[in-house]
């Protein structure tokens, strides 16, 4: 957690998200019928940071479920964002790295928390950079609601409506120092 955060709730434990994670690879397997003839159209695309984890751990499951690997790529929109010009720090740019060519191919592009729709928007600009998939489909682990833009996930671990004064916080071992999923509530700095 960020130091400030006030913990308002626990929403997923480590056991819920792996049990979250189980079931949507299951629903990917099922919809784009994966097996070891299909896998070669389709891929995973992590988006930076806990994307790129998130969509590690699904390719390890579909990989156990079907019997073969599917592509797996790393992609980084923060120069995709249309705020990062408004924020006051430089942006840390992160790693792309899809190694398989992208035209033609269904693909799933995966983060941990859909708020705005802007970080996906910007995704989708950035893969649409790179190649023609044959369709992009959305994974999250959780929707919390709020959009400013419209955008909908696919694939949806959780749906949890927040306030405009909350957050909701996905940490992964792979990154953090604990697993789940938490809403948070920034404390209001009093003014004088």
């Amino acid at each position: 957690m960020e130091p400030n955060d006030v913990i308002k709730a626990q929403l997923m434990t480590a056991r819920d998200l792996e049990r979250t994670l189980q079931r949507m690879a299951r629903q990917i397997v099922e919809m784009f019928d994966l097996d070891e003839t299909r896998s070669g159209s389709f891929g995973l695309i992590g988006m930076q940071s806990r994307g790129v984890f998130i969509a590690s751990r699904l390719e390890k499951i579909i990989q156990t479920i079907t019997g073969s690997a599917v592509p797996l790529g790393i992609l980084d929109a923060t120069m995709y964002r249309d705020d990062f010009r408004m924020r006051l720090k430089q942006p840390v740019v992160r790693e792309t790295k899809i190694d398989f060519d992208i035209d033609g191919r269904d693909l799933v592009l995966v983060d941990d928390v859909l708020f705005t729709g802007r970080t996906t928007r910007a995704g989708l600009d950035a893969l649409t950079d790179l190649g023609r998939p044959a369709s992009v489909h959305f994974l999250v682990i959780v929707d919390r609601g709020l959009r400013e833009l419209p955008i909908k996930a696919d694939f949806v671990g959780r749906k949890i409506p927040t306030l405009p004064g909350e957050e909701v916080r996905v940490r992964i071992a792979e990154m953090d120092d604990q697993e789940g999923v938490w809403l948070v509530e920034h404390p209001t700095t009093p003014t004088t």
